[in-house]
Order: structure tokens, then sequence, then C-alpha cells
């Protein structure tokens, strides 16, 4: 048995089951579920008719590199997206199973266990970015970021001779849980400690368009390495997903982008790997990710329950608007785990603790006195998501 397995920490949903077990909710209180990042928004139906017209491609086996078709559309849409020169299909796009999977497997890819690897995470964090460093044999590195600090991933905290040891480094801009999204002069300082320490950076964009103000986007990766100067990505890959974007969680359908060396190697580990995305779900992503006005609706939706949500929680709680994503990242009046068991126990409302999505580093659990509100329900189930939080803050 791999002995690494033994290191592997419980996920989130797991402890908050735990935390949650043996508590009775208000039976006249129907359960609402706001703990989970899963898009509960209808599948556009253009979408679904893209598979059921493309059901002939279950009959073959996929490529891992995928199809053309599959690999154009991606491109197309990160120069639009980003500004982006010519991005090559064929070198600079690998489709995958989800950001998730791609997350996990590059590390296994990129990390040396023969030299003291060391992989830094922010914290909190998606336990992914861990599991990943664990399982590739390397040694976990915390950067917590705090209210304190505007939620910035400041790697001006990690010492040099943690930085020496550097082979990988996940960030995730739009930031979960935090919604923090990366500015060009924090995307300057990171290519400049990649390129001192030669270490990868793993860029998680799955919110990247959960946002806000349609007219000023998030800023990308790609776009970031761009518009200083840095041609060919060295360095550099970035995983998107059509889950958040297009309410499609269950295609699992994503891709990596960026450094076209890095892809080499990527794609050579898939094809043993054994991952190679369905034909009949490449064609409904290469057709959603060729659509933009049911993206814009998706942002409508988000940011009218984010305008509710605020105008009933806000006298009760404070609240600050994410940059993107779709949680609200909110400082608790009680300790977290606390506040999340009383809110399903009282109103039937099920929300994460902070606790649950950090670890324990440099003296603090900076998820500490947080819950993670998840707006991913209906609108009225997230109005009414609200009018329980408020009456139960009230009676506190």
């Amino acid at each position: 048995m791999n002995p690494d397995l033994a290191k592997l920490k419980p996920y989130p949903f797991q402890r908050l089951r735990a935390l949650l077990h043996g508590l009775t909710p208000p039976a006249d209180c129907t359960p609402i579920n706001l703990s989970i990042g899963e898009p509960k928004h209808p599948t556009p139906a253009f979408i679904r008719q893209a598979l059921v017209d493309h059901l002939d491609g279950l009959s073959g086996y996929p490529a891992t590199h995928g199809m053309d078709e599959l690999r154009l559309a991606i491109a197309h849409w990160l120069e639009k997206r980003y500004a982006l020169p010519h991005i090559n299909p064929q070198t600079q796009v690998l489709p995958v199973l989800g950001s998730r999977e791609a997350l996990f497997a590059f590390a296994q890819v990129i990390v040396d266990r023969t030299r003291q690897p060391v992989v830094i995470s922010p914290n909190p964090f998606y336990q992914i970015y861990e599991g990943a460093a664990l399982l590739a044999g390397a040694e976990p590195y915390y950067v917590n970021t705090t209210a304190e600090h505007g939620f910035r991933m400041d790697l001006s905290q990690v010492p040099p001779q943690v930085l020496a040891r550097t082979q990988l480094v996940y960030v995730c801009s739009p930031g979960n849980p935090t919604g923090k999204v990366m500015h060009l002069d924090d995307w300057r300082v990171l290519f400049e400690l990649s390129d001192r320490h030669d270490f990868v950076i793993a860029a998680d964009e799955c919110y990247s368009e959960i946002y806000f103000d349609e007219a000023n986007p998030p800023l990308g990766a790609l776009e970031a390495a761009h518009r200083l100067g840095r041609r060919d990505f060295v360095n550099l890959v970035v995983f998107g997903s059509l889950s958040k974007r297009s309410n499609v969680p269950g295609m699992r359908s994503g891709f990596v982008a960026g450094d076209a060396e890095l892809l080499e190697k990527f794609l050579l580990y898939r094809t043993y790997h054994g991952c190679a995305m369905s034909p009949t779900i490449q064609h409904a992503s290469a057709v959603a990710w060729r659509d933009e006005a049911h993206v814009a609706e998706n942002r409508r939706l988000y940011r009218a329950k984010f305008e509710d949500f605020r105008a009933i929680v806000g006298d009760v709680l404070s609240l600050t608007m994410p940059d993107a994503a779709f949680y609200y990242w909110v400082r608790t009046p009680i300790a977290d785990t606390v506040f999340a068991q009383g809110l399903y126990r009282d109103y039937n409302v099920t929300v994460l603790p902070g606790t649950f999505l950090a670890r324990e580093a440099h003296g603090a659990n900076p998820g500490a006195g947080f819950v993670r509100i998840a707006l991913v329900a209906s609108e009225t189930e997230c109005r009414e998501a609200a009018e329980r939080i408020r009456a139960f803050v009230k009676a506190l």
C-alpha cells in the first residue's frame, strides 16, 4: 500500500457530516444546502442538445489529445477572453476531465520526489492541492491568506530555504473561498520568483467567468504573462472548466493551457493515466466554449442573488463582496463550527466552516471564524436561506 495515502486528511464535507451528525433540524424548514460549490442553475438547452446530437461518439475510444474542434474552440476562447495573440491549439491546449482531475494529476508529473520537494498552496485552499502534493511525495507549504492582508497570497512570507526547494506553486484566482482576484503586480512577483527558483505555477481559474462587473472581468494568468512580456508562458499552466461557467459539472469538462513543453510531458502522463474525454462530451464542450450569451445570463443570476443576500443579511453580518466566484466568505460572531451547527440545527441551512478549508499553519488557522456560503441554489432558496441566517444571527 502506498504509505503516502495515510497522510491524506478527511475531506471538508466528510468533516461537515461528522459535525452535524445527531442534530435534528426543524421539520417545517425545508433543507437548504449552501455548503458545496456545485452549480444548480439549469444546464443550457443547446448544450444538452449537443450531447444528444453526438451520442454516436460513445461507440469509439477517445484520443487523449482531444479533438481538433475542441482544442481550437478553447484556443479561440482564450485569445478572445484574455486579449492574447495566437494560442497554438495543438501544443498549448489540452482537454481534461474537469479541472479537479487535472490539478491533481499535474503534480504527479511536475514533482521530482528525489529532491526534497515543496509544493506551495494558499491557505485556505481547495484540498486537491494538498492531496496532490502529498501523493507526489512533496511537502506542502501553506501561505495564509487573511483578511488583514486583503486575502492576498503573499509569497514574501515564504522563507528563502523553502523557496529553494519549491517545485510547484498552486494559485487560485478568483480564489476559493475568498473570491480574491490576483492583480498584475501579484503576478509580476510570482513570475520573478518562478524565474529565480525554477518552480512551475499551476493557476486554477475555474471561477474565472463568475464575476459581477461585465466591463471588468478578472485578470487571468496567461493574460498577466502576456502583458508582462512573457510570450512563451514558461513554467505557467492554467486550468479552466465549464462546470461553473456553463452549469455542466456532470460533464467533467475542462482544459489545461500554457507552457507547451510542460503540456507535452503532461500529455505523455495522461496517455498512460487513461483519462481521455468522450467525443460526445467534447462536441458539447466545443459548443459551450463558443457561446457567451448563456455565461452572461449565468452571471446575471449570481449578481441578483448576491445583491438579495446582502440586502437581507448585511445589517447582522459583515459581508465583503468578493471580486468574483459565487461564495460569500463571512466572519462569524461565534466559532465557525458552532455557527454551522446552530444554523443547521435551528434553521436547516448548511454552510461550511472555514476551519475545514484550511490548515493550522504559522500559528493560526486562517479559516477559523469564517464560514463559506455558496450561493448556488435558486434565487428563491438563497433568499429564504438569507432570511433564516438573519433570524439565527439576531437570536444569538
